[in-house]
């Protein structure tokens, strides 16, 4: 009998776990300025099945490595109705290459495809608990709720993309469009630290 009880604890406990990590894996809408002047959500995307979210910025050396990756997903994965939005949340006032103005400059000359979006306030960063630059999600629309199913790395090699073994991002877009479970759920992102400024700090 205190086996059986033992093992209905153990149950309720994973139960409770297991619906808090849920829980936390959901994600809400969001509206930031994008550098083309205009402000973005996900209302904008009516079709969308999910969502590829890149926190990057301008000033890592590790983030410079990407754009042209970062395109590529965008033109892969947009018309299948998982478009990519890139978003910089770094501290501006550290870091002045990543103001806005620098920003726009940014988006021109890479020829962004996707949008690139201002967190001056750094609230969605917090929010998603986004890390370093670049860190990647991978949200999808499950009902009216919107859920991530990945975060971490977009791949695993920065510097050589001809190298790259594992692309996480794909891999994980892949297998949802095919109504399949994300096999790799998360993944260091490796990058530089997005810092967040003190409250008093303006």
């Amino acid at each position: 009998m205190k086996k059986l009880i033992l093992v209905l604890l153990i149950l309720l406990v994973n139960l409770v776990f297991s619906s808090f990590e849920e829980s936390k894996r959901s994600w809400k809408n969001f509206e930031l300025l994008s550098t083309n002047g205009k402000i973005v959500s996900f209302n904008d995307y009516p079709n969308a099945k999910g969502f590829i979210l890149v926190f990057t910025c301008n000033h890592c050396p590790f983030a410079k490595l990407y754009p042209e990756r970062l395109n590529e997903l965008n033109k892969k994965y947009a018309p299948l109705g998982v478009p990519l939005i890139a978003i910089s949340s770094t501290d501006t006032i550290q870091y002045e290459e990543d103001t806005y103005s620098k920003m726009i400059e940014k988006a021109a000359s890479e020829h962004f495809n996707f949008p690139y979006l201002f967190d001056g306030e750094q609230t969605v960063a917090k929010s998603i608990g986004a890390q370093k630059t670049p860190h990647a999600f991978v949200i999808w629309k499950e009902a009216n709720d919107w859920k991530i199913k990945y975060n971490g790395a977009i791949d695993d090699n920065g510097a050589e993309p001809s190298k790259v073994t594992q692309s996480y991002v794909q891999q994980a877009v892949d297998e949802l469009l095919k109504g399949k479970e994300v096999s790799t759920k998360e993944v260091k992102s490796i990058g530089c630290q997005i810092h967040f400024r003190k409250k008093n700090k303006q």
